[in-house]
């Protein structure tokens, strides 16, 4: 693995990051400069990188992670998010790994791939780097009706299977669980695949309509089903926490645990995945992938991820 370099960024203060992440006014903020200086090393004299749009790497990545993606172009480039966000094409999990394999993409934002993903890529002979930049967690929602608030992660299982199919057996009513899913190819399934029913096949749906591709979607789904609190649903806990879960919806505590920036960040909720900054090892130390993939790890980077609404896997300076 490469040595991971400590970035410092002189005219780049938290302040400012913040406010670029915003969307300033063209031309109100200087382009960057990021000085790199090996960690474990004497501090040499600066070598200063500068990003353009002409060096600035091709990212890809998983569709919930397009905010970011956004914020780190527009930090990075000294732009507004409006301004960078035509550099930003995410093409969800699975299609951002077959592009980097491809050499569509230099840098992926990526959540987890499925089998087929490293299958793809090991068929191809190319070897990745990849570091987590974020934690994650699947998290399941109920109608804030539904008197239900805290499922074992072995229930949920059961649920999805389709051994319990009825609320009452987990302390609810006596009403069917209408258990929405995602579709396959998308971050949300792998994840409920590999973390939480392993070996374990979902139930077939009980119909096309209980498979949902799009978080609004089945945010609609489970909080309007047929005006009864009987429908669940899961998704990304990004998604879930950017929108609130305010309106008509709950978070369901698994074990016991509430899903929120410190159980996952610790480990303390049972679901927990990562965001990754993933690319080619082969890549030369010292390009601009190389250089920004590692900018996302350090500690300047990490308070961009924490400010644009994810969990950092550093704790926050600030």
């Amino acid at each position: 693995m490469m040595k991971r370099r400590k970035y410092i960024l002189p005219i780049l203060t938290l302040t400012l990051l913040l406010s670029a992440c915003g969307g300033p006014a063209a031309g109100n903020t200087p382009t960057p400069e990021a000085t790199v200086t090996p960690v474990s090393e004497p501090t040499p004299t600066p070598e200063l990188f500068r990003f353009t749009r002409e060096n600035f790497p091709r990212l890809d990545g998983s569709t919930a992670t397009v905010p970011l993606g956004q914020a780190v172009a527009a930090v990075l480039l000294g732009e507004s998010r409006e301004e960078a966000s035509d550099l930003i094409s995410f093409n969800k999990t699975s299609r951002a790994y077959y592009n980097l394999v491809d050499g569509q993409a230099d840098l992926l934002i990526v959540a987890e791939g499925g089998e087929d993903s490293y299958q793809y890529r090991d068929s191809h002979g190319q070897t990745w780097r990849m570091e987590p930049v974020a934690a994650e967690a699947l998290v399941f929602f109920v109608n804030e009706d539904n008197p239900v608030d805290s499922l074992t992660l072995e229930q949920v299982r059961k649920i999805y299977s389709g051994e319990i199919n009825n609320w009452k057996e987990v302390g609810g009513s006596d009403s069917p669980i209408q258990a929405y899913q995602r579709p396959k190819g998308g971050g949300s399934q792998a994840i409920m695949d590999k973390e939480v029913m392993k070996d374990l096949p979902m139930m077939e749906p009980a119909n096309a309509d209980y498979v949902v591709g799009d978080m609004i979607g089945i945010i609609e789904a489970v909080r309007g089903w047929d005006d009864r609190p009987d429908a669940m649903g899961y998704t990304v806990y990004y998604y879930a926490d950017d929108m609130g879960m305010a309106d008509g919806l709950k978070l369901l505590k698994i074990d016991g645990v509430e899903p929120n920036d410190d159980t996952i960040r610790s480990g303390e909720y049972p679901i927990r995945t990562y965001y990754y900054a993933v690319m080619d090892e082969t890549t030369p130390e010292g390009s601009p992938t190389a250089i920004l993939f590692d900018w996302l790890l350090s500690q300047e980077g990490q308070d961009l991820v924490h400010h644009e609404g994810y969990v950092s896997i550093l704790e926050p300076s600030a």
